[in-house]
C-alpha cells in the first residue's frame, strides 16, 4: 500500500482524514484504532477508480500517535511513526482544519466520516456539498465501499454548538459522550503564578478556559495546576446574525438588556443594519434578561418578532409569532427574528453557568454603561 501514499498534497488524487479513518470502528474489525482500516480504504479506492497507483495524501492529528496504547496492533504505531518521519503522513495539531484548507484550495476529494460542522463558518463551501467527500462504509465480505457524503446544510445555531464543543475538546474539557466537564466549567480558576491573570474573571482582560492535563485544570502558559477560585458567576452569550455577519455579546447575571436599532443603554444594531432592515427594527425591539441562569426574551417592538426553538438534537422547529410583552424562555440554539435577515440567537453551549466569550476574544476597549451588554467578537 505504501506506493499509494503521496508525499505532498499536490501529487495526490485524494485526501485522507487519517485520524478519522483509523478510529472508524464500523470497518476493519474490532479495536479502537487500526491501520487495517486505511488498507481497506485504499483497496476501495483502487476498485472505485480502476487505478492500482491511485495516490492518497494522509493528514493526522498529533493526538493519533499520542494515543498509541489504543492501537490494536503496536506494529501500526511503529509504521505510523516511520511514515511521519518519511513525510508520508502530515502530522498537525488540528487535522480537520488542515484537511479543509487543502480541500478548499485544490478541490481534491476527501475521504472521511466527519461532517466538519465546527468548521462551516470559516469554510463556507462545505454547506450543501454533495460531491467532494467520500465516506467509508462496510462492504460485503469485510471490504469497504466509498459512498458520496452529503454534507447537508447546518443552521447558525448548529454550527455554533459544534464550534464551541470543538473548542472544549481542544482543551480536554469534554467527557464521555461529548458532554462538557460541568464541574470544571462552572468554577472560576486562578493560576498560582502571581502575575498570571489568564484565568482571572475579575481581571477585566481575556479569560481563558483551563486546559486539562492528567485530570487537573492546568495553566496553559506555566504548565502548573490551577487553583479553584470559587463558583463562576452565571453569564450567557447572545449573538446577532445579520446578513452573514455574526456579532457576539456577553450577558451578565441579573442583567436586563434591550436590543434594537438604537436602545440606550443596550445592544444597538444600527451600524449593522442596511436601510430596509433598519426601517423594520424598533429602537427597542426585544428585551433579554438573565436571572439565576435563566435567559428570557420579550418582544417590546412596534413591528413584532418571530421565534423558533430547537429540539434536543439542535434541529430548528417552525417560526412562531411572539406574543407582545410576554417573556419566553430563550434556550441555547433558539432564534428570534427581529426582521428578515436580522436574527438573535443564544450560544449553542449546553453547560449551565455559561462562560463569557472573553476566553476566546479580548474584552471591549470602551467602558460599558450599566445594564448594557458588550460585543465580544465580530466575524
Amino acid at each position: 500500500m505504501e506506493h499509494n501514499l503521496a508525499t505532498s498534497a499536490d501529487s495526490a488524487d485524494y485526501l485522507v482524514d487519517l485520524s478519522n479513518i483509523v478510529r472508524e470502528q464500523s470497518i476493519g474489525g474490532p479495536g479502537l484504532r487500526s491501520l487495517r482500516r486505511l488498507d481497506l480504504v485504499v483497496a476501495a479506492l483502487v476498485t472505485l477508480t480502476g487505478d492500482p497507483g491511485v495516490r492518497v495524501y494522509l493528514i493526522a492529528d498529533a493526538s493519533l500517535l499520542g494515543g498509541h496504547r489504543e492501537f490494536t496492533d503496536q506494529a501500526d504505531v511503529r509504521k505510523l511513526r516511520r511514515w511521519v518521519a518519511d513525510g508520508l503522513v502530515e502530522e498537525v495539531p488540528d487535522a480537520d482544519d488542515r484537511v479543509l484548507e487543502i480541500a478548499g484550495m485544490t478541490r481534491v476529494p476527501v475521504i472521511t466520516g466527519d461532517r466538519y460542522d465546527a468548521y462551516r463558518t470559516e469554510h463556507t463551501w462545505i454547506q450543501g456539498n454533495t460531491s467532494q467527500f467520500l465516506k467509508p462504509t462496510p462492504g460485503p465480505g469485510g471490504t469497504v465501499a466509498l459512498v458520496p457524503l452529503d454534507m447537508g446544510v447546518r443552521t447558525p445555531a448548529q454550527i455554533s454548538r459544534r464550534e464551541e464543543l470543538a473548542a472544549l475538546k481542544k482543551q480536554g474539557l469534554l467527557g464521555p459522550n461529548q458532554t462538557p466537564l460541568i464541574e470544571v466549567l462552572t468554577r472560576a480558576w486562578r493560576c498560582p503564578e502571581r502575575r498570571c491573570s489568564l484565568y482571572d474573571i475579575h481581571s477585566g482582560d481575556r479569560v481563558l478556559l483551563p486546559r486539562m492535563r492528567r485530570g487537573a485544570p492546568t495553566c496553559q502558559q506555566h504548565q502548573i495546576p490551577l487553583r479553584d477560585d470559587g463558583p463562576r458567576p452565571a453569564t450567557a452569550q447572545l449573538k446577532a446574525v445579520i446578513n452573514g455577519t455574526v456579532t457576539r455579546y456577553t450577558l451578565a447575571e441579573d442583567s436586563v438588556t434591550p436590543v434594537g436599532r438604537y436602545p440606550d443603554p443596550g445592544i444597538a444594531l444600527f451600524s449593522l443594519l442596511d436601510q430596509d432592515a433598519a426601517a423594520r427594527v424598533s429602537r427597542e425591539h426585544v428585551v433579554v434578561s438573565l436571572q439565576k441562569g435563566l435567559v428570557l426574551v420579550r418582544d417590546v417592538s412596534s413591528y413584532g418578532s418571530r421565534m423558533r426553538t430547537v429540539d434536543k438534537r439542535g434541529r430548528p422547529g417552525h417560526w412562531e409569532q411572539m406574543t407582545p410583552q410576554a417573556d419566553r424562555r430563550f434556550r441555547p440554539g433558539d432564534e428570534v427574528e427581529l426582521a428578515p435577515g436580522v436574527i438573535l440567537t443564544r450560544s449553542g453551549r449546553i453547560f449551565p453557568a455559561e462562560l463569557p466569550d472573553g476566553w476566546r476574544t479580548g474584552a471591549p476597549q470602551a467602558p460599558v454603561p450599566p445594564g448594557a451588554a458588550a460585543p465580544t467578537m465580530s466575524t
